[in-house]
């Protein structure tokens, strides 16, 4: 009888099938749960800051940080994704609460995620594979520029001693790491200079500053609105665009994270399980949100956090710091938390795709594309809409190029009889509309053979093209036969053929 083959050797660290690996690894639970500390001190200052964006009380930013997080942490499809309160969301809704008050933001929340989890459902998570590289390239560059500048206010107007802590705080996640990895360096970073200006006494700004912090915890409750249409009226724009941007930011930041991590997501449950988080987040009083990039990179990147913990935890310190160690938290340096946005700012940027060496390499199209992302998202503050506009830009530049990628050419045969075209190439409407123009319609002789069995047919605007071609050559008495189509471009150009109006 022979041997049994040895049993496959599962990875270092890992448990049981369906065992989730923190419970497997002491060392990977170390890391989740000090990724989520680091993340949770990072969300304070941020959370605050959107909700004075927004028109809001600070604490309605944090309950949604709190709320987002948690919930994502089951609905998410992208393991160690930080969700919560955002500047883009924030953006959306501010004329919204500024002329119609918090009830109708939070019933704009509500309704934002209804739209978000229906998209979800209805699969607009595909429509993530026409985005293409150079576009993911100039949204990471982007948004490390975003948050790079995003910190600079609180560099302006403060004492030097602001400026030198910031330098110390760098100096420790730079050099830490080479010593060792135990205890994330961001963490040591805030927690020496927060004793640094408690022990030294240094009047600085800290996080005290940026607003008042949460004294109880967050209760479930109803927008005070009246269920009428022209509420619907009012929140439905304001709904769509948060359910749009949020989608957008998601569902990128998830590719980013796939990318860094080496694996995939489930971008339909991420798409669906964000609208349950912000259904969830606007009957907690919250503001809304999608995933905050800055706060992923420092999970994922900084930290090392690969699970769903890292992120419920998140949330759960976040609650705790601000509601049951808010005194503590308040005097935490904003000068620790904005050296770590700066290493995130560094580590995010992709510092290859502007070399000089892969600038001359790479077509000028890409680099067009990639820049044009990172103006409009520069110029906006508004990630989705800089991504839509390099998608576009892309698909134009795509466009110009395989338009110029037909060929036609011809020859006599049969003693001079016949002419034989053949068309190499795709033929859409970009390289289309300049094909009539590639025939001698007064020279050629009566029989005329246009063989496509290189070519493709795309659209109705070829298929207009090729009926115009025909109608030319019957005018002077001549004709033309298009032969080689293969079987999609026949059953295209017989449905279509002669039924386009004109010729044309």
């Amino acid at each position: 009888m022979p041997a049994r083959p040895p049993a496959p050797r599962r990875p270092s660290g890992a448990g049981r099938p369906g065992r989730p690996a923190w419970l497997a690894s002491p060392k990977v639970l170390r890391t989740e749960v000090l990724a989520g500390l680091v993340v949770a001190l990072a969300l304070i200052p941020e959370a605050i800051s959107f909700s004075i964006i927004a028109g809001v009380d600070p604490r309605v930013g944090l309950f949604a940080s709190f709320t987002m997080a948690v919930s994502i942490a089951f609905l998410g499809g992208r393991p160690a994704m930080i969700s919560a309160a955002t500047g883009a969301v924030a953006l959306v809704i501010a004329p919204l609460v500024r002329e119609h008050g918090l009830d109708h933001l939070i019933a704009a929340v509500i309704l934002a995620g209804v739209f978000q989890v229906v998209l979800g459902l209805l699969g607009v998570a595909r429509l993530m594979r026409f985005v293409p590289r150079s576009v993911m390239v100039g949204f990471v560059n982007a948004l490390a520029i975003l948050i790079f500048t995003s910190q600079l206010p609180y560099l302006r107007d403060v004492p030097w001693a602001v400026y030198a802590m910031v330098a110390i705080g760098i100096a420790i996640m730079v050099f830490l790491p080479r010593l060792t990895t135990v205890v994330p360096a961001p963490l040591i970073a805030i927690a020496v200079l927060t004793v640094a200006v408690v022990g030294t006494g240094l009047v600085v700004p800290d996080v005290g500053d940026e607003g008042a912090l949460p004294e109880t915890l967050p209760t479930l409750l109803l927008p005070d609105v009246p269920l009428t249409y022209e509420t619907l009226r009012i929140i439905a724009p304001y709904a769509f665009a948060v359910a749009l941007v949020g989608l957008m930011e998601s569902l990128m930041t998830a590719k980013l994270v796939d990318d860094i991590t080496d694996t995939r997501s489930n971008k339909t449950r991420e798409a669906w399980g964000q609208g349950g988080a912000n259904i969830i987040t606007g009957f907690f009083g919250g503001m809304g949100g999608c995933a905050m990039i800055g706060q992923t990179m420092i999970n994922v990147k900084v930290s090392g956090a690969r699970t769903r913990l890292s992120t419920f935890l998140a949330g759960v310190f976040l609650l705790i710091l601000v509601v049951g160690l808010g005194d503590v938290v308040a005097i935490i340096p904003m000068a620790a938390l904005v050296a770590v946005m700066i290493m995130v700012s560094v580590g995010t940027f992709d510092w290859h795709s502007v070399r000089p060496s892969t600038l001359r390499r790479m077509p000028k199209s890409e680099t067009a594309v990639m820049v044009s992302t990172v103006v409009v998202v520069v110029a906006t503050h508004n990630l989705a809409i800089g991504v839509v506009v390099g998608v576009l830009v892309a698909a134009l530049l795509f466009a110009r190029r395989v338009a110029h990628l037909v060929d036609v050419t011809g020859e006599l045969e049969q003693d001079g009889r016949v002419r034989r075209y053949r068309v190499e190439g795709a033929l859409f409407f970009a390289s289309s509309n300049d094909l009539i123009y590639q025939f001698d319609y007064a020279n050629d002789p009566s029989e005329v053979v246009i063989d496509l069995s290189a070519a493709h047919v795309w659209d109705a605007s070829t298929v207009a093209s090729l009926d115009a071609i025909t109608t030319k050559y019957a005018a002077k008495g001549k004709h033309a036969e298009i032969v080689g189509l293969n079987e999609a471009s026949a059953e295209r150009y017989e449905r279509l053929a002669g039924h386009l109006g004109a010729g044309h």
